[in-house]
């Protein structure tokens, strides 16, 4: 009976982080409608669920109760989506790009992306990023909130999607082996202040 519950446990471990691809979704949809402070929040949620779903998946041992089931790969979908797809098409409908460029500007991120999400040492043994991590959920809240002039954002989505490709420790913020409890704080604190703003 233990060995059973521990196997539906790790389960639903592992559907709470699929949930982040429902959000996904639902975050285009509100993007499309031009609902960009939902679709914030979706983006919002969908960082708490990764913020959250390892600490889970660790303490009910979800390798050890579902081994034939790969959850790293299932969290690498739902973060390409949430933190590449879902941001790309932010910067056309959210017209932070200029107009004559904006597709392919958008795409570049993807691919950057892409390469970085298929690399086998993108995260240190230490626990940070190597490369600009897919945080381009971050970097489109603030061209939104800060209203920087379209060819600034343009430049900046050149400079971060090149980074992807240079191999410089960036903080992974959920696994931080430095001052986590401080970094996860103020991080939610950074949330909200963001969304406040936005609302401005």
């Amino acid at each position: 009976m233990q060995m059973h519950s521990g196997l539906i446990i790790a389960w639903l471990v592992h559907l709470y982080t699929a949930l982040g691809a429902a959000l996904a979704f639902f975050a285009l949809l509100f993007i499309e409608q031009a609902k960009f402070q939902e679709a914030f929040w979706l983006m919002a949620l969908a960082v708490l669920i990764d913020a959250s779903d390892g600490t889970l998946a660790r303490l009910v041992r979800v390798k050890e109760q579902i081994p034939w089931f790969d959850g790293d790969r299932l969290e690498d979908i739902v973060d390409y989506l949430n933190y590449v797809l879902v941001p790309s098409l932010f910067l056309i409908r959210a017209e932070l790009l200029p107009p004559e460029d904006a597709f392919w500007l958008a795409a570049v991120p993807l691919v950057a992306s892409a390469y970085g999400f298929c690399q086998k040492e993108a995260k240190t043994p230490d626990h940070f990023f190597l490369g600009f991590p897919s945080y381009w959920n971050i970097v489109v809240i603030y061209l939104y909130v800060m209203r920087t002039p379209r060819w600034i954002n343009a430049f900046l989505i050149l400079i971060l999607s090149a980074l992807v490709f240079v191999p410089l420790k960036y903080l992974y913020p959920s696994r931080s082996p430095i001052l986590r409890g401080l970094t996860n704080t103020l991080g939610a604190i950074w949330g909200i202040l963001v969304f406040q703003i936005g609302r401005a």
